[in-house]
């Protein structure tokens, strides 16, 4: 491994954005009617920016996938479909994470994933990028499979030597147990190029199974702001837990030393499933694409000033709202179920 390897941030210009389309051999088998015209939506929308990898159960699925986009008016030209049986659709977390070498190389770095320490079937998902790799979905890009077990949807960087995380997440005894804080530091530096990592020990979301994901929680929105999930109802159960969050997030300084610019985002209103299970719902799960920020809405009201609010951060991008319910179903929503490949310098 290098010590001169750097994780660009998600604004960075992008190569392509990476799908595992869900099937019915998982979980999403009975929503499957509900699911598919968010992933069609997705893909339409990425579509208008850059391109797309989307990988599929088998052949039967992929000509089924072919199909449905076909029927919904989205062009394939710039969709490249490839099989690799997968046991779910979360991208962001069994997906590559690519890094750029010391000569502004890519390099697509394989983590071990192992279904949010134990939760949930991962063996193929664990294979799948190294399966899409023999296959040249990713052309020349090098592979590197490395030990540790980490999720994309875990991490963030603001691009200038910073890293934002949980505690709770990478700290977990069921992910890597022999690792602590400085291990993991120094991980991040050699594999990230990390001076400085941002340790949240305080936010989550009912409902959720990542142990605390910073995708669901904050987000660098360029490299001196950050866009966070912000709670300002006192009866709800997440209101002290999130403003302990909030506090953090005031303390931490770049690697200069300045505090960040703070952005709250609006607080939805509870979601529930059919067994009255609370649902992680919120608008910090979205995509930087190029040219465009991908943001979930649940069709509540809270919907348009996250809109609004996500819109002002990224004056020079369009704005899309996504209506993923469907995929809050199973706890997730869109930065989750995407992963970004960056283009090289």
């Amino acid at each position: 491994m290098s010590q001169h390897y750097r994780l660009p941030p998600e604004w960075a210009p992008q190569r392509c954005i990476m799908l595992t389309w869900p099937h019915a051999h998982g979980d999403w088998q009975p929503l499957l009617p509900r699911v598919e015209p968010v992933y069609v939506e997705i893909t339409r929308q990425i579509g208008r920016y850059e391109p797309l990898l989307i990988s599929s159960y088998d052949e039967q699925h992929n000509h089924h996938i072919r199909n449905l986009l076909t029927a919904a008016g989205v062009t394939l030209d710039n969709i490249t479909l490839y099989c690799a049986p997968s046991d779910d659709s979360w991208t962001r977390d069994h997906g590559p994470i690519t890094v750029l070498d010391q000569h502004h190389r890519l390099r697509l770095l394989d983590f071990t994933f192992n279904g949010w320490g134990g939760k949930y079937p991962a063996e193929q998902d664990n294979q799948l990028t190294r399966l899409l790799h023999e296959q040249g979905a990713f052309g020349d890009l090098p592979l590197e499979s490395v030990g540790p077990v980490l999720e994309g949807g875990a991490i963030e960087v603001d691009g200038r030597g910073g890293l934002l995380t949980t505690t709770r997440c990478l700290l977990s005894p069921l992910r890597n147990p022999d690792l602590g804080c400085q291990a993991l530091e120094a991980l991040f530096h050699e594999l990230f190029g990390i001076e400085h990592t941002l340790w949240l020990e305080n936010g989550g979301l009912a409902g959720d199974d990542t142990d605390s994901h910073i995708d669901t929680l904050a987000r660098f929105c360029n490299p001196s702001s950050i866009v966070y999930t912000a709670c300002d109802d006192p009866r709800d159960e997440h209101y002290i837990e999130l403003k302990a969050m909030e506090a953090e997030l005031h303390a931490f300084r770049d690697t200069d030393g300045n505090p960040y610019k703070l952005i709250p985002l609006p607080w939805p209103k509870p979601q529930f499933d059919h067994s009255g299970q609370r649902l992680p719902a919120t608008y910090a799960n979205f995509l930087i694409i190029n040219g465009a920020v991908l943001v979930p809405v649940y069709g509540i009201a809270s919907d348009a000033p996250a809109v609004a609010t996500l819109r002002d951060c990224f004056p020079e991008r369009e704005v899309i709202a996504i209506d993923c319910v469907p995929l809050l179903r199973q706890s997730g929503s869109l930065h989750c179920v995407t992963m970004q490949i960056p283009e090289a310098p």
